[in-house]
């Protein structure tokens, strides 16, 4: 199965040796294998795990830490359009951290206001939570 995985503007990975890919999707998490049904789903922040075999035909793994995106499945390949994908080694986790923090922080101040709350910026919020947290989970696998 072929893989490609986009951004909006360059390719971030290729494959055409896919063996799996799993991900967490606004539903579920799915695992999709060679000659998989048509499929087009969103996908959550999360941790997508790429199973291929490299130029040497040698099985490897590859996880990623993503943010919002969509996966399209047809004809024994695949696509994923993704905001954010991000390798263990590429990781700031002391900036993901803070962020969290930052995140965790307004949304408890938010939760326990007794004012009006600011809609737009507790969602912000939580975008930032759920990007830290997929980044941090990234982290831990490694």
């Amino acid at each position: 199965m072929k893989l490609e995985i986009l951004s909006f503007n360059w390719k971030l990975f290729k494959s055409r040796e896919v063996v799996s890919v799993t991900a967490l999707t606004t539903s579920w998490e799915i695992t999709v294998l060679d000659k998989h049904i048509p499929l087009i789903t969103r996908l959550k922040p999360s941790v997508l795990k790429v199973i291929f075999k490299d130029e040497n035909n040698i099985t490897q793994t590859e996880n990623f830490a993503i943010w919002w995106g969509v996966l399209e499945v047809a004809n024994s390949s695949m696509k994923i359009l993704i905001d954010m994908l991000v390798l263990a080694n590429d990781l700031d986790t002391e900036m993901a951290e803070k962020a969290r923090q930052k995140a965790v922080e307004t949304m408890e101040m938010y939760k326990n206001s007794k004012d009006k709350v600011d809609m737009e910026k507790f969602v912000e919020a939580e975008d930032l939570l759920l990007k830290s947290l997929a980044q941090l989970k990234l982290w831990n696998l490694r």
